[in-house]
């Protein structure tokens, strides 16, 4: 299969892995880099896409997931920011970071490490923890079978045939939109085991990146940069545990001097299918209020 072909995307080689990534907008506009949360990939966010019509838009897939091939290193904090550091550098710095999800740590941890190369966060949604749990980490350790239960899992055929399927299932719970993917696209991403294998392995390096984020926090500073914080609500019923997760993603913003944070009670989790319009909105005020403060013409 010519995944170029299929696909309209390009790969690229960046720190050390090949990436697919998709990329829209004019030349020499603000850029824009699409990171997505656990199991995403570039498709989820073509209504952003659409919304962000003036903007360099550039929407990657993680090693491993999406049309990107394997990764030849372990998924880790330090991992991704690595990556998205090259991306940033390849695309042309300042940009505007939307993370979503799990991927929010890793934009936080790059705002942190690389303040130079970011101009401002938008996080849709963003996990969220104020503990470690445990000290424990052996993700390293578990990894290796996780890709090797995934791969042979995929060699059965099933995720090929039930791809489809299983990803329309799972949109009721995170999506309150349904936007149309050919079944051959989901197929060519979801049923391949090299990305069954990959989630798994993303999944057990969850703690121990939310570890990491916690660390960093207390040996670099955020910079002042616009911070935006997305909190979708519509999956969450009882009260108490909404305005908890509202109150979490308020400390997120906290972060910032210039951050600020919205609830969205009619968004599921997937707040780039469901309220593409309120990340678009997030990143044409940080781009606009950065230009500003430059004295470039917006």
């Amino acid at each position: 299969m010519d995944r170029d072909a299929l696909e309209g995307g390009t790969f690229v080689d960046l720190s050390g892995e090949r990436l697919h990534l998709v990329q829209s907008g004019p030349p020499g506009a603000p850029v824009v880099l699409l990171t997505s949360g656990l199991g995403g990939a570039w498709f989820d966010w073509q209504p952003v896409i659409e919304e962000l019509a003036g903007y360099r838009v550039v929407c990657f897939d993680r090693p491993g997931t999406g049309l990107s091939p394997p990764a030849l290193s372990r998924p880790s904090l330090r991992r991704e920011v690595r990556l998205l550091a090259a991306l940033a550098d390849w695309a042309g710095p300042p940009v505007t970071v939307v993370a979503h999800s799990m991927a929010g740590f890793q934009a936080e941890a790059l705002a942190r490490i690389h303040p130079e190369l970011v101009r401002g966060l938008v996080l849709a949604d963003p996990s969220y923890e104020d503990s470690t749990w445990s000290d424990v980490r052996i993700a390293a350790a578990v990894q290796p079978a996780l890709y090797l239960a995934g791969r042979a899992f995929g060699l059965t055929g099933i995720p090929w045939l039930a791809a489809p399927h299983v990803r329309r299932s799972l949109l009721r719970f995170t999506s309150r939109r349904k936007p149309p993917v050919p079944d051959g696209t989901v197929r060519a991403v979801y049923g391949r085991g090299t990305v069954l294998g990959t989630l798994l392995a993303e999944n057990a390096a969850y703690r121990e990146m939310a570890a990491d984020v916690l660390a960093l926090r207390k040996r670099l500073p955020f910079p002042p940069i616009p911070l935006v914080v997305l909190t979708a609500l519509a999956d969450i019923t009882d009260p108490q545990k909404a305005a908890s997760w509202s109150a979490g993603h308020r400390e997120l913003a906290a972060m910032s001097p210039h951050g600020r944070q919205l609830d969205l009670p009619d968004s599921l989790h997937l707040v780039q299918l469901d309220r593409p319009d309120a990340i678009a909105e997030a990143v044409t005020g940080i781009v606009t209020g950065a230009l500003e403060r430059a004295g470039q013409p917006a």
